[in-house]
């Protein structure tokens, strides 16, 4: 314990040292290129001299920023997050020529112009350089989270005795996958948390559970924030009552999505009192927001995440450590997706264009201002918060679920989940944290690929429509666009992305994973299988028979529902659990999925589910993924709970987790036995509204 303090206290010295060099030889760089921009008097010094002189006003600089700049943060927040960051550099140049007068040695120089420019290019040569050496240390990067909440902890009264609790998703990881990257030493907090290695004593219980059909964030996290995903069919469905294509990271879809909720539920959500959401597509009734999809598409004063971006970036530091990581990971998987190439690796997508970009945001930047966020929430005593990290779905969907790509972010997500627990252990209440995922992925290679024509080119041959001879490319639907998006204040897609083109006779044709919907928009009412089968003979059998298939639901006139799959298999749903038929290889609890979709007012017409094989868990994505989820079908259905051995077991000896709204009632049962907040069943009007 005690070599570790003296390296870390070593540590410090040697950038601070170094920050102080690097500061005098910007100082003389510029002294000689600058002819405004003198350190030695109208007569000549020696060059020792003038060395000195930058040294003890690079020195001089330091010191003032450090006993200065905590008053001016204060003022700083008041100021627009837009202006902010010129501010910040101007400000802090503005330090370094009050340092240059004050300076014991020479006389330095500089005409009023100059000034600016000096001032500015010193400002970012010293936070570049302390953040560029400090770029991976996370106890620096911790200590300077500490050091910006601790004036408000100060001005709070002690917290309170009970304990906080927070959730923290990690968004697409499923159990297998943890369990397999704790046995590979990737994730050494989560494995000291379970007891792992020779005398560990285990602090928390890992759990699995399973997924509605509709596995994916926007099912699971509405039914987890806000104890209701009925009428979620997929992750994109089309309304016909409406019109309109509802797709799950959409803004407007997200607000109108938890306004159902709401109102089904009558309550505000899990974290409705003293809680905090954080990089969610729902709020779940949340006062504190930062990075909330469904909050996205509001402007005003009450969208301006205060809490999220203008918190963390207003720390140059921050701002500095972030941009050197986000180039990094650009970087990364640009190498990375040409060693793919080059290998020939197989199954293989596309990833050109944005989305290295893409990549980098979830994986960097939505990381470290979520997670900072989280650090202030525990720091400044919040009583629950949620929060989600998209890292690793993201990665997942292009580089495979159990790829390397894939290995190197848990890793990384296994250090944030460190920090969280250091800033929790310096907290002035204690807090219990649990980590939980939405949905597994589950990997295999894209229909397209395979067969060579999409979902909807076959939905078009089994129509007798005419079929492209190029196929489009389905879009991917990962939780990291959304927060783009939202980043970017651009929350919806372009109009008409998602609406039927051409006669609304023609089907539409939308991809979830490897789940698809077919909907025919001329029809006002979900079409049965007798009127598809009089409408488009050959449809449903196409369909059934394709080997990419694993199965079809449709509504019956005679049976209610059926499951359709090869060689003339249709089973009613009310004899699955007798003769599961095309549904057995997917499992347990799959008939009892399909029902409740098929519950749903908006199921399409034509729900299918792609083909899967139990001896490898792969699937065919209807999208382009090589990792995806949103159907049934291997590890997407199979996420995990890992609690704190101080909450009761999720579930009974002989009981399972089943679904998003049994989650929801677990943490609702953990918040209780915490004494934290309860969830009302009545809200204030704009409270509901939100």
């Amino acid at each position: 314990m005690r070599g570790g303090r003296w390296r870390t206290v070593a540590s410090q010295i040697g950038r601070s040292l170094t920050v102080w060099v690097v500061s005098s030889l910007t100082l003389l760089l510029l002294a000689g290129i600058l002819p405004d921009f003198q350190l030695q008097s109208a007569g000549g010094d020696s060059a020792t001299r003038i060395a000195v002189t930058a040294a003890l006003g690079a020195g001089a600089f330091g010191l003032l920023s450090a006993l200065v700049w905590p008053l001016l943060v204060r003022l700083l927040l008041l100021v627009p997050a837009l202006v902010l960051g010129l501010l910040v550099f101007f400000l802090n140049g503005s330090l370094l020529l009050v340092a240059l007068r004050i300076s014991p040695s020479g006389r330095p120089e500089a005409a009023p112009e100059t000034a600016v420019i000096v001032a500015a290019v010193m400002s970012a040569v010293a936070s570049a350089t302390g953040a560029a050496l400090a770029v991976r240390d996370d106890d620096a990067y911790r200590r300077r989270l500490y050091r910006l909440a601790d004036r408000r902890r100060r001005r709070q009264p002690p917290g309170p005795s009970t304990p906080g609790t927070v959730f923290v998703q990690l968004d697409g990881v499923g159990h297998d996958v943890l369990l397999d990257a704790v046995g590979r030493g990737l994730m050494p907090t989560v494995a000291r948390w379970l007891g792992a290695g020779p005398g560990g004593r285990p602090t928390h219980r890992l759990t699995p559970w399973r997924t509605d059909w509709s596995s994916q964030t926007g099912a699971s996290q509405l039914g987890i924030l806000h104890g209701s995903n009925h009428d979620v069919p997929a992750f994109r469905w089309y309304e016909k009552d409406t019109g309109e294509v509802m797709v799950c990271n959409r803004p407007s879809s997200a607000v109108e999505l938890q306004r159902r909720a709401v109102a089904r539920t009558g309550d505000g959500g899990l974290l409705t009192v003293d809680g905090a959401s954080r990089g969610n597509l729902f709020s779940g009734g949340a006062g504190e927001l930062a990075l909330v999809l469904s909050v996205s598409a509001r402007r005003g004063r009450g969208n301006r995440s205060r809490a999220g971006y203008f918190a963390y970036f207003s720390d140059p530091a921050n701002a500095v450590r972030t941009a050197l990581s986000f180039a990094a990971e650009v970087g990364r998987e640009i190498g990375q997706s040409v060693r793919a190439r080059i290998r020939k690796q197989r199954p293989r997508v596309g990833r050109g264009g944005l989305y290295p970009l893409v990549r980098a945001f979830a994986t960097v930047v939505e990381r470290d201002v979520v997670v900072a966020a989280v650090m202030g929430d525990l720091l400044g005593g919040r009583s629950a918060v949620y929060a989600d990290l998209v890292a690793y779905d993201e990665v997942a969907h292009h580089s495979g679920p159990r790829s390397r790509d894939a290995a190197q972010v848990l890793h990384r997500l296994d250090r944030a989940l460190a920090l969280i627990e250091k800033a929790a252990d310096n907290a002035p209440r204690r807090y219990r944290i649990v980590v939980l995922s939405d949905h597994g992925q589950s990997p295999g290679e894209t229909f397209h690929s395979r067969y060579g024509l999409t979902l909807a080119d076959l939905v078009r041959a089994g129509c007798g429509l005419p079929v492209p001879r190029r196929a489009e490319r389905t879009r991917s639907g990962a939780e990291a666009r959304a927060a783009v998006r939202a980043a970017l204040r651009r929350p919806e897609q372009e109009h008409g992305e998602y609406r039927p083109s051409g006669r609304r006779s023609e089907p539409v044709v939308l991809a979830s994973g490897n789940l698809g919907l077919v909907s025919f928009p001329d029809v006002p009412h979900r079409m049965s299988k007798e009127e598809i089968d009089a409408r488009h003979p050959a449809l449903l059998t196409t369909l059934a028979n394709h080997p990419g298939v694993g199965f079809l639901l449709v509504r019956s006139e005679e049976h209610g529902g059926v499951v359709l799959g090869a060689r003339g298999a249709e089973i009613p749903l009310d004899d699955l659990d007798d003769d599961p038929g095309p549904l057995a290889p997917f499992g347990p609890g799959a008939a009892d999925a399909v029902r409740r979709t098929h519950s749903f007012p908006h199921a399409a017409d034509i729900m299918v589910n792609s083909f899967h094989d139990p001896a490898d868990g792969e699937v065919l994505a209807f999208e382009e993924q090589i990792g995806s989820h949103g159907g049934l079908g291997g590890a997407q259905t199979r996420p995990f709970l890992l609690s704190p051995l101080a909450f009761s077991a999720p579930a009974g000896a002989d009981e399972e987790v089943v679904g998003a709204e049994h989650v929801h009632r677990v943490l609702r049962r953990w918040l209780r036995e915490s004494h934290g907040p309860q969830v009302p069943l009545e809200q204030p009007e704009g409270r509901r509204a939100a």
